[in-house]
C-alpha cells in the first residue's frame, strides 16, 4: 500500500490517525513537527502527507508549500481544528489536495486520503504525458525542419517539386485522421481562389495555396486514441485535440522561409472564430490573420461536403445553411459572402478533385 506521512504535534491525534490508516493497509510514518517531517521526506519517498495546520515552529501551511515545491509527486491533505474558510482557501492555494476538520470521522479521513491519492496518480500521468508530448514534438520538429532546410537549400529543386514535397509532409498528419490527399488539394485551391477574390495578389494567393496544406500538421502530436476516436470526444480529449493548432505553430515557426512563416500563422489561426470563441488565442474579428480566416472558410466547407467515417457528405445547400449559422460568429462575414458569390468557381474545383468512392 502507499507510504503515508502523518504530521501532527498532538501525540494522541497522530497515533490515532496512524492506527486508522494502518488498519486499511497503508504504510504509515509519524512525525511530531514540520522539522521531523522534512527529515522523513529526505529519508523516504511518500505518496501523501497528512499534516496538521497549527504546529509549534513551522506551520502546516508552510510545510505543504515546501512539499509542493520540493516534492511535486507527493500529495498533501491538511487537518485542522479550526473551521475557517480563509485557512481552507490558503491551504488549497499552497497546493493541498484536501482539508479535514477536527473532530473527524474515520470514513471522512479515508475518503480524503483515497481521493488525494487518486488525484495524485492522475496528475503524475498528466505530467508524464506532457513531457512525452514535448519530447515527441521536439523530435518531429527537428526532423521536419531538417527536411525543409534541405529542401530549400537544394537550388536545383523546381517550384512544383517543392510544393509536392510540402503536400506530402502535410499528408503525414492527414493520414492519421479520416481526411484524404484530395481534401488537402481542394482546400488549398479554395484558399488560393478565395484569397484572390479578397483582393490579394497572385503571389500572396499562391503562397497561401502552398502553405495552407500544413494547417493541421500539429496533429502529429495528437494521440491516436483521440485523433481516431469514432465517438464524441470528452472535454479532456477535446482540450488535447485543440492543442494541435499551437503544436503546428511551434513546429513551423522560426524558419526564415516566407512560406513556412505563413504556414505557421495559418496553423495557429485557422481555428480562431470571428466572435472570439475560437482557439488557441481567442482572437476577435480582424485581429485574426486574414490567411487564417480564409483557411477557416475553405476547410469547413470541404469538411462539410466530404464524407467522413462519422458522417456522410452533406449537400452544398445543407453545408451553406450550416455555415450561415456561423456568420459573424465563426466566419468573417465578408469572406463568407465572397465565397457564396463565387460558389460556382469553388464547385468547379470540387468537381475536379472528387474523392474515390
Amino acid at each position: 500500500m502507499p507510504p503515508l506521512l502523518i504530521v501532527d504535534d498532538e501525540d494522541l491525534i497522530r497515533r490515532m490517525l496512524g492506527r486508522m490508516l494502518r488498519r486499511k493497509g497503508y504504510d504509515v510514518t509519524l512525525a511530531g513537527s514540520a522539522k521531523e517531517a522534512r527529515e522523513a521526506l529526505k529519508a523516504q519517498t511518500f505518496e501523501l502527507v497528512l499534516s496538521d495546520v497549527n504546529m509549534p515552529g513551522e506551520s502546516g501551511l508552510d510545510l505543504v508549500h515546501f512539499i509542493t515545491e520540493t516534492y511535486p509527486d507527493t500529495a498533501a491533505v491538511m487537518v485542522t481544528g479550526v473551521d475557517d474558510p480563509k485557512i481552507a482557501n490558503t491551504a488549497l492555494e499552497v497546493g493541498a489536495y484536501g482539508y479535514i476538520i477536527k473532530p473527524f470521522e474515520t470514513n471522512e479521513v479515508l475518503i480524503n486520503v483515497a481521493n488525494a491519492l487518486r488525484r495524485r496518480t492522475l496528475e503524475i500521468e498528466n505530467r508524464r504525458y506532457r513531457t512525452y508530448l514535448e519530447q515527441t514534438v521536439q523530435e518531429r520538429t527537428r526532423d521536419l525542419q531538417h527536411a525543409v532546410v534541405e529542401l530549400e537549400a537544394a537550388s536545383s529543386e523546381l517550384r512544383n517539386s517543392r510544393e509536392e514535397t510540402i503536400q506530402r509532409l502535410a499528408r503525414a498528419a492527414e493520414f492519421r485522421s479520416d481526411e484524404t490527399a484530395l481534401h488537402i488539394r481542394r482546400m488549398s485551391l479554395y484558399c488560393e481562389l478565395l484569397a484572390k477574390k479578397a483582393g490579394l495578389g497572385d503571389r500572396a494567393a499562391e503562397l497561401i495555396r502552398i502553405a495552407s496544406p500544413m494547417h493541421d500538421i500539429g496533429k502529429i502530436g495528437t494521440p491516436d486514441r483521440i485523433l481516431m476516436k469514432a465517438g464524441k470526444l470528452t472535454a479532456d480529449e477535446f482540450e488535447i485535440m485543440r492543442q494541435h493548432a499551437e503544436i503546428g505553430y511551434r513546429i513551423l515557426n522560426g524558419s526564415s522561409s516566407e512560406m513556412l512563416q505563413l504556414a505557421a500563422k495559418i496553423a495557429r489561426s485557422h481555428h480562431e472564430k470571428w466572435d472570439g470563441s475560437g482557439y488557441p488565442q481567442g482572437l476577435v474579428g480582424e485581429d485574426i490573420p486574414l490567411e487564417g480566416r480564409i483557411c477557416a472558410v475553405a476547410d469547413v466547407f470541404d469538411a462539410l461536403t466530404s464524407a467522413r467515417c462519422y458522417k456522410p457528405a452533406f449537400s452544398v445547400e445543407k453545408s451553406r445553411a450550416i455555415m450561415e449559422e456561423g456568420r459573424a460568429r465563426h466566419f468573417d462575414p465578408a469572406l463568407l459572402d465572397l465565397f457564396w458569390e463565387h460558389l460556382d468557381e469553388f464547385l468547379e474545383i470540387k468537381a475536379a478533385y472528387v474523392d474515390p468512392v
